[in-house]
């Protein structure tokens, strides 16, 4: 399989495009791509495109489009997840799963038993690399379109601002303590939505 790259723009068939330093050098000095080699290019908005190496010198690496193909590789449903702040490590391993395992959007929420705390400015500097985390998944595992995440908001923010759930919408919440499995929660027969919240380290209050 061709290795693939996200890259921030507009992509036509038969377009000669330069890769950003970081990628080009990815592709050529760790995966030793060869110009003529086979690569996958997506921006976010859809479908992929094959392209192949045309140049790798002085440090800069074009590639030149051939073909898009409308594929998705998408879950039927919406799935948001709401996710309490925890140890970086930790929180971007969540997200990488939860990429892979097909989120639509992730909400990061602050809550009374969070042991990270994170000021305004380290609060953007943490959106920002998991932006860069999710795309590395979306890179890994295949998705065309790329999931969202949102500001970091407290919990209780976050619940006021909440609607209602419509007949489509299933929300729950993973507790340590809860005594109900997911396969005993009653799933609308039309179910087009998930939202799920989860917890830090210690669980929610």
């Amino acid at each position: 399989m061709s290795p693939r790259f996200f890259y921030t723009g507009d992509i036509q068939v038969g377009q000669t495009i330069e890769l950003a330093s970081t990628t080009g050098h990815h592709v050529t000095r760790v995966l030793r791509v060869k110009t003529g080699d086979s690569v996958i290019l997506f921006n976010g908005e859809g479908g992929e495109f094959s392209a192949r190496i045309t140049s790798d010198r002085k440090n800069i690496t074009t590639v030149t489009i051939d073909k898009f193909s409308a594929i998705e590789r998408e879950s039927p449903l919406t799935i948001e997840l709401v996710q309490a702040l925890c140890v970086n490590e930790k929180m971007d391993l969540i997200i990488q799963k939860s990429v892979e395992l097909g989120v639509s959007s992730i909400q990061p929420v602050t809550t009374t038993r969070s042991i990270v705390r994170l000021n305004n400015e380290r609060a953007i500097k943490r959106l920002e690399h998991w932006q860069r985390v999710i795309i590395s998944a979306c890179e890994q595992c295949g998705r065309n379109l790329v999931p969202t995440i949102s500001p970091l908001v407290s919990f209780t923010d976050w619940v006021s601002q909440t609607k209602t759930c419509k007949p489509d919408h299933l929300g729950f919440m993973l507790s340590v303590t809860g005594n109900t499995s997911l396969k005993e929660l009653p799933i609308p027969p039309s179910l087009l939505r998930i939202t799920l919240v989860t917890g830090p380290e210690g669980g929610l209050t």
